[in-house]
Parts: C-alpha cells; structure tokens; sequence
C-alpha cells in the first residue's frame, strides 16, 4: 500500500472508486481531471490516492475554505476506500495526510463527511458529527412533464441566459443556505471557473426561471453519461413561496431527460425543509446519507 500525491490522470480510477464508494456522486472523469490540473489556488487544494499494486483503492483532497468569513477553516472531503482494501491502514494514511497539509497552510479548524457506518471512525480521530446530508435518487422513466410557469414567468435553458444573472441569482439565494460553516459569496471570475465552465456542467438542461430579465430561480445540472446530480436549486429570497425553485427544477429534469438521463441524485440538508419537501414530491427516494464532523487542528 503506497500513498502518493493525486495525478490527473488518476481521473478514470478515482471516477471508478467514487461510483463504488459513493453511487450517488456524480462527478465524471473529465471534471474530476480538470478538478487536480488546475485547483483554485486560493484554496491551497491538495490531493492523495491511495495504491495497491499500482491500482487506486482510495482517495481524499484536502483544501483551506477561503468562501467562509470563519478564520482558518481547513476541509478534507470524505474518503473513498475500495471496501476491499477497508482495515488495512489506508484511510487513516489519507486522513493523516491530509489534516498534514492543513497544518502546513494554517488551517485550525477542519471539516470533513463521513458515511453513518464511518461514524466510529471519525470519531477515534477526534471528529464530533454535526449535520446530517441526506440523498435522494429519482428514475426519470418516465420523465416529468414539462411545467407550465405562471404568467410573466420563462423557464429558459441556461443556453439562453447571461451566466452573470445565473451568478447573481446562486448568490443572493445561497446566503442563508444552511450548514455548519458560513459561507460567503464567492467572486464572478471563480464562479466561472468552478461552475460555469466546469465541463460537467450540462447548460442545455440546467434551468433558470425568469422574469422581467431577472433570474428569479434556478436549478443547475451536472452530468455523467446517463447520470445527473442536481448541482443548486434556489430561489432569491424576493421570490419565495411561489413554487419557482420546483418549477426551475422540474423543467432541469424534463430537459436532462429528454438527452439520455435516466437517473437523477442530489442532496439536502436536514434542516432544508423546503427542499426536501420538493424533492419528495417530486418522487425521490432516500439512497444514503453522510454527517458533516468537525474537530480542531491543535
């Protein structure tokens, strides 16, 4: 078993390993590739695999939070060990890892997620649970039908509208978005290059609600071949209680599947009520779910 900074071309393996450990995230290989090339420097990214006899097992990224007004916030995303190489030492080599090089960029404070069953373990390195994240999955056979908005309202393919708008949208809805670390609006250029050109993004389904020039709602989709995870789903708060984030969302749906999607996951805060609600009435069904577990970096 050998430890190894992340290559871009551990993509394919680490994409593998993800469907393995966790179905329901989707990220495909070109967004992932992009995703150890070119990190936001900002964020001081760092990531390790994890090899046995040259094949990937594991995987974990280590980052410093710069989007939180909280001071010296350090993230590890959740590990990925193959289930057959569990026991062994490999997710304790990445955890040790990477809590390393939040020490090394100042980080006192880390968060990470952990699955139910790995609630032991984060637990003997010093993690407390915080907030559940739950997922759901909805089979788009069939498809829902396409919506129909309210008068002075258009449901427009994110192909048709200024990425500027969508930005403004995603950060006046995001600012109370609830979690257990403050998040803070991120800038138009990093937007860009996180969300607007990541290659996974699929622009032609991802839906905004518009009126009157201004996008009110939307619902982002990133996809891999016939799988799609709903990035963002929001309302400005201007236009709350009017079922536009369902409708956004419906409209994402019926536009993902009509180009070959056949199964769609996303996630919620437990404390989301609001979209959980939707979710369910749109059909999903729980498939998992994760516990955000913070500790100090002494």
């Amino acid at each position: 078993m050998r430890i190894r900074t992340a290559r871009p071309d551990d993509a394919p393996a680490v994409v593998a390993l993800r469907a393995l450990v966790y179905p329901y995230l989707v990220r495909g290989v070109e967004s992932t590739r992009r995703m150890i090339a070119q990190p936001p420097p900002s964020e001081q990214w760092t990531a390790y695999v994890v090899e046995v006899d040259d094949t990937v097992v594991g995987w974990v990224a280590a980052y410093r939070n710069d989007q939180t007004s909280e001071p010296d916030v350090g993230e590890v995303s959740p590990l990925h060990v193959h289930p057959e190489h569990r026991g062994r030492g490999g997710g304790t080599a990445l955890l040790t890892a990477a809590l390393g090089r939040l020490r090394v960029i100042g980080a006192r404070r880390v968060r990470t997620w952990a699955l139910p069953e790995s609630l032991p373990f984060a637990r003997r390195h010093g993690f407390t649970p915080s907030r559940e994240l739950r997922y759901s999955a909805l089979d788009l056979r069939p498809a829902p039908p396409m919506p129909e908005p309210p008068p002075g309202v258009r449901l427009l393919p994110l192909t048709d509208v200024d990425p500027r708008r969508v930005y403004l949208a995603e950060t006046a809805a995001a600012a109370d978005e609830p979690g257990d670390v403050s998040s803070d609006a991120t800038s138009y250029a990093r937007w860009c290059s996180e969300t607007w050109e990541n290659p996974g993004l699929d622009r032609a389904a991802s839906t905004a609600a518009v009126t009157g020039g201004e996008v009110v709602a939307l619902s982002l989709v990133v996809r891999d071949g016939d799988r799609m995870w709903s990035d963002y789903t929001a309302t400005v708060p201007a236009h709350r209680g009017r079922g536009l984030a369902r409708l956004a969302k419906t409209a994402a749906l019926h536009r993902a599947a009509a180009n070959g999607v056949r199964v769609a996951y996303t996630s919620n805060d437990e404390a989301n009520a609001p979209m959980l609600a939707i979710n369910v009435g749109l059909g999903y069904r729980p498939v998992g779910s994760s516990w955000s577990c913070l500790r100090e970096l002494s």
